[in-house]
């Protein structure tokens, strides 16, 4: 039960980003393109737990999902601090 919640998870904010990404397709607005590449390094992130839980419990993929979040939230924090208006 648990993996179909990671998974379910990791798909929803796979579905936010493409969302968000076809809106700046759209209207060309920088914040939803932050806000659409964040969400895909959080998607990102939840496959990586996906994984480290479920695929590969042996393999320590900590570090990888860690680093995928650091990302996400330097997407987030660049385009609401610079490119916001």
């Amino acid at each position: 039960m648990e993996s179909a919640l990671y998974m379910l998870t990791a798909l929803t904010m796979l579905a936010c980003a493409a969302l968000l990404l076809r809106a700046y397709a759209k209207v060309r607005r920088k914040l939803l393109l932050w806000s659409g590449l964040c969400f895909a390094a959080l998607a990102a992130e939840n496959f990586l737990v996906f994984a480290d839980i479920v695929l590969l419990p042996k393999t320590d993929l900590y570090t990888y999902r860690q680093g995928s979040a650091v990302v996400a939230m330097g997407f987030l924090l660049y385009g609401l601090i610079w490119e916001s208006r």
